[in-house]
């Protein structure tokens, strides 16, 4: 009797062993998940969510300026990701409340974004009324401090920057998991690594479209000198706005000059796109490099280029080609036709 006690209180005591590992797995399984931590990584990306408090102290305080646009100021900063690494801690002035679910989309559909000719994004902060975006570091600043200083790029560096930016908006374009148009390709807006490999930055105004979508209406976005003319012209936008923006930055790589001068005493070198075809239909080519002796002995390629970027800033958009057809022109893998007149009406 005595036996049959100890194995039915061994029994009893196994059971309520059994039942509070039971319990306690089913607490931990289906426990209620903890709060997102400003360290934790965002959901389907590979960005982090910091503080304010974090990149604040990342940039001693906002404290030293790379520069400055319309939608905000870019401070330097260091961030412990790993070992130390510099960044660039982009402080948006103000986002509206309309656009606060774009903004979120932007960041997460471009944190997915893997290219070397892209500006690597890091991670966002998204806390109260403060919007910061923290992006890698690049020495070599920008494409226009690069272009437009007293030391001409040699004609070898401007071909090979021109072959990058064509790729990274070919991977935007047509790559990319979700199809981006940036709407602000500009010199100022292409990054130059340790090794002046260009790096296309600055994704504030970029419109995403969804996979069944080829064109979208919106308000007009970019920078004077490189806007497409349907963005005047209530015109549905498509990725050929970033075909006539490139169109104008390959103009200014290949001539070292920006696409408006008002302050050339030369009329008609005012606007370089109408000059630059100009002397493309007189030959010549030798005024377009300024009788740059490099850039001359290559000139089959600075024809080919020219005549690329004339096609691409035909002010009807079906004229431009895709970022495909002209990565192909630019490496000789397709024929370049010659180009028609690019403003036909308004000349």
């Amino acid at each position: 009797m005595a036996v049959e006690s100890v194995l039915f209180s061994t029994s009893i005591f196994v059971n309520v062993v059994l039942s509070s590992a039971l319990c306690l797995g089913f607490f931990f399984i289906f426990r209620k998940k903890p709060a997102r931590r400003s360290t934790d990584i965002v959901l389907d990306s590979n960005l982090r969510s910091f503080s304010y408090e974090e990149l604040q102290e990342a940039t001693n305080g906002f404290k030293e300026e790379l520069g400055r646009g319309a939608f905000g100021v870019v401070f330097k900063g260091v961030m412990q990701i790993g070992s130390g690494v510099e960044v660039a801690v982009k402080k948006l002035n103000s986002v509206m409340a309309d656009v606060e679910k774009e903004f979120k989309t932007e960041v997460n559909v471009i944190g997915q974004t893997h290219h070397k000719n892209l500006v690597r994004l890091f991670g966002y902060c998204d806390e109260g009324q403060q919007r910061l975006l923290v992006y890698e570091f690049l020495s070599n600043g920008t494409l226009a401090s690069f272009l437009f200083s007293d030391i001409k790029p040699s004609w070898r560096q401007r071909i090979e920057i021109s072959y990058g930016v064509a790729k990274g908006l070919l991977y935007l374009h047509e790559e990319c998991r979700t199809q981006i148009i940036h709407c602000d390709i500009k010199p100022q807006n292409i990054l130059l690594d340790d090794y002046y490999t260009p790096l296309i930055s600055d994704f504030g105004l970029a419109k995403l479209l969804l996979m069944n979508q080829s064109q979208t209406l919106t308000a007009i976005r970019g920078t004077r000198g490189y806007v497409a003319p349907e963005w005047f012209r209530s015109l549905p936008i498509t990725t050929k706005v970033d075909v006539y923006s490139f169109g104008v930055l390959l103009l200014e790589i290949i001539c070292c000059r920006r696409s408006v001068d008002n302050e050339g005493n030369c009329e008609e070198k005012a606007i370089l796109t109408y000059w630059v075809y100009d002397c493309y239909i007189e030959g010549a080519l030798d005024d377009v490099v300024d009788h740059e002796v490099e850039a001359l002995g290559d000139r089959t390629t600075l024809e080919k280029f020219v005549m690329v970027a004339i096609w691409c800033t035909q002010e009807d958009p079906s004229l431009r080609p895709t970022m495909m057809k002209v990565v192909q022109m630019l490496e000789g893998v397709a024929e370049v036709p010659v180009p028609p007149c690019p403003s036909p009406y308004t000349r």
